[in-house]
């Protein structure tokens, strides 16, 4: 299965390459690619999809190159910017990138025996041939800001490089580079397959998913996936299991069945924008390559209730490219031994958490999102970080929201771990807003001449001490296991309150006008940039949560029916009384009252969001609740 001769295919086309003779070369020499698709990125973080024919790329390539290719503005989300009356949208080629083919392997060319290949390029999007908008444009708008922000405070406080190794001032210093890699999490199944849930959980309370070996078709799809990836370049590091565990069926036709799976594979960081893009295309390989296997995948971040979601924590890291030629860590602490960080990785990290209430709506978008952010799957529900327990021995805290990762030993491995961000957050977005709140952190940190034992001594700092950037009653360190050290309301008290709705994530743009201005100081997210996320954002919510969420609940409802017969017992009949009662509140209306369905939809359709907010928490607590019942009520019956 897949076995192509590799060697013939063409996987990337690298920037120095972008030029029109080395593109004609490159193209006639590969026949199997035979479409050309221009890939502009909307502010949802949807990439458009077309098929141009290579020979009509070739015919026109000069103005293709030059002025891209026009859409009408329906393939494209940017709500309050690019509306019915105002669409035109051009894609213009980002020539900094590799440009990557998409093989349809499920179409193989008559000529060449290989799958057909479509190069996709990607492309900034420019609205009425003035503003270039959409999430790409604005990772790199915040890219050139952060690069020339820090450059501006190193030149501005020269007593920093007495904390940072390899460097003597400003001067030194070439080029400032941003470095950033994602990890992958995302669950298989077979088509049509149900989970069992119960087992599911069962496997991942005894960590059956850290030493039962992958095999069977999911193995032969990792393995295949991380070959193929290897060969557009993207240095694949690791594939396994995450959770799992449940032993799949053999079917009579000899292929498994009933699979159920989370694995997660790793490849080598990049550049901002790169990593953004090879994080695209993996999944788009990811999921072609599994579903050759008759396998589904999908990156839904909590596909299944009551087991751990999917995660795609999110590595954020500086560095410098010195005058002459050595590259240098910019976090790594000048003695690593000593201190954990030093003043511009300490103000850095620090940002991060200051303002992660205008960061987290650009990772958390979704109901899905946060339906995977709650307590007991590893999953980040406080605004807290961990440094480690002591700098000469680095530690690593799985129960915070971002995280310090460092190697004694390897100064250029220090970076942070964002952790909370999914398969399905906008990573062109959430890297945006990253370097954004860690610019402002380290503004702040370097103009108040800060060292290292100033800032650990800040961010170590206990609720109600006063402090110079960090807010007086919070904590945002803590080297504890935050769900089980803490109570839920010790962790509201010291780490803020975590949004439960995508209403109430959104409202932290708002309620928290310092901090969105940080995270779009300096133009990089406009005002109508900022809207037109916002406006997708709760369009994708009322919408997700009137016509899928609430139907979904419904069926869900419908299928909890009376079982029990002339044996039940009291126990039984008490509990059936309880779910029914419990059903009638959540779906049943009257003529005197209506159930939570048509409350929420009512609400959602006259524009009460915070009213739908409330009644979504109210219902998300009632559905857990009936699902308790339901399973106490069928394990008792025969």
């Amino acid at each position: 299965m897949l076995d192509f001769d590799f060697e013939r295919m063409l996987f990337k086309i690298p920037p120095q390459e972008h030029g029109q003779e080395s593109l004609k070369a490159i193209l006639n020499e590969h026949p199997e690619v035979e479409f050309v698709s221009f890939m502009g990125l909307d502010i949802a973080g949807n990439g458009t999809d077309e098929r141009i024919p290579v020979r009509l790329f070739l015919n026109d390539m000069d103005d293709m190159l030059m002025h891209g290719v026009q859409t009408d503005g329906s393939s494209v989300h940017l709500p309050k910017i690019a509306e019915l009356n105002n669409a035109k949208v051009d894609m213009i080629p980002d020539k900094d990138v590799n440009w990557y083919v998409d093989y349809n392997f499920d179409n193989i060319s008559g000529k060449t025996g290989l799958p057909v290949g479509t190069l996709r390029i990607p492309s900034f999007l420019v609205h009425n041939d003035r503003a270039e908008v959409g999430s790409r444009a604005i990772l790199k708008d915040a890219v050139e800001k952060f690069k020339t922000g820090l450059m501006e405070l190193l030149r501005e406080n020269p007593y920093v490089f007495e904390y940072i190794n390899g460097a003597d001032s400003a001067d030194d210093i070439e080029e400032i580079m941003t470095t950033s890699a994602t990890e992958l999490e995302f669950w298989v199944r077979t088509p049509e397959d149900k989970a069992d849930k119960e087992q599911l959980f069962i496997s991942q309370v005894l960590k059956e998913q850290y030493w039962k070996r992958v095999y069977g078709p999911v193995r032969s799809a990792l393995e295949k996936s991380l070959e193929i990836l290897d060969c557009y370049g993207l240095g694949m590091e690791m594939g396994h299991k995450e959770v799992g565990g449940v032993k799949s069926k053999l079917t009579r036709s000899g292929s498994h069945d009933h699979i159920m799976e989370q694995l997660e594979i790793d490849w080598k960081y990049a550049d901002a924008m790169q990593a953004a893009d090879n994080e695209k295309h993996v999944k788009y390989v990811v999921r072609d390559v599994f579903n050759q296997f008759g396998l589904m995948t999908t990156f839904m971040a909590k596909p299944v209730e009551g087991v751990a979601g999917s995660g795609e924590h999110t590595h954020l890291g500086v560095s410098a490219r010195l005058k002459n030629g050595k590259v240098i860590n910019l976090f790594s602490a000048a003695d690593p031994k000593k201190d954990f960080l030093n003043p511009v990785g300490f103000g850095g990290l620090m940002g991060i958490l200051k303002n992660y209430e205008a960061v987290n709506p650009f990772v958390s978008p979704s109901i899905d999102a946060l339906n995977r952010q709650k307590p007991g799957y590893e999953a980040p529900v406080c605004v807290v970080t961990s440094l480690g327990h002591d700098p000469a021995d680095p530690s690593r805290n799985r129960t915070i929201l971002v995280g310090l990762v460092r190697d004694a030993n390897k100064s250029l491995a220090t970076r942070f771990e964002l952790r909370s961000p999914n398969p399905k957050s906008n990573t062109y977005l959430v890297i945006a807003a990253s370097y954004m709140a860690m610019l402002d952190g380290i503004t702040n940190a370097l103009r108040a001449h800060k060292t290292p034992e100033d800032l650990e001594k800040s961010l170590s700092k206990k609720s109600g001490e006063e402090d110079f950037y960090l807010e007086k009653e919070r904590e945002y360190r803590s080297e504890k296991d935050v769900f089980e050290d803490y109570t839920e309301e010790e962790r509201n008290r010291l780490f803020g309150v975590a949004p439960a709705t995508v209403w109430e994530n959104i409202q932290g743009f708002y309620k928290y006008p310092e901090k969105t201005k940080a995270v779009c100081a300096g133009g990089v997210i406009s005002e109508a940039s900022l809207e037109s996320f916002v406006a997708y954002a709760v369009n994708q919510w009322k919408t997700e949560l009137h016509d899928r969420v609430i139907p979904g609940y419904m069926a869900d409802v419908r299928s909890y029916r009376l079982i029990h017969g002339a044996d039940a017992t009291d126990y039984d009949m008490e509990n059936w009384e309880k779910i029914n009662d419990l059903r009638r509140a959540i779906a049943k209306d009257s003529l005197s009252s209506r159930g939570l369905f048509t409350r929420v939809k009512e609400a959602l359709d006259s524009g009460d969001y915070q009213t739908a907010s409330d009644l979504q928490v109210e219902l998300q607590e009632k559905m857990s609740l009936l699902r308790d019942l339901y399973r106490r009520y069928r394990k008792n019956l025969f």
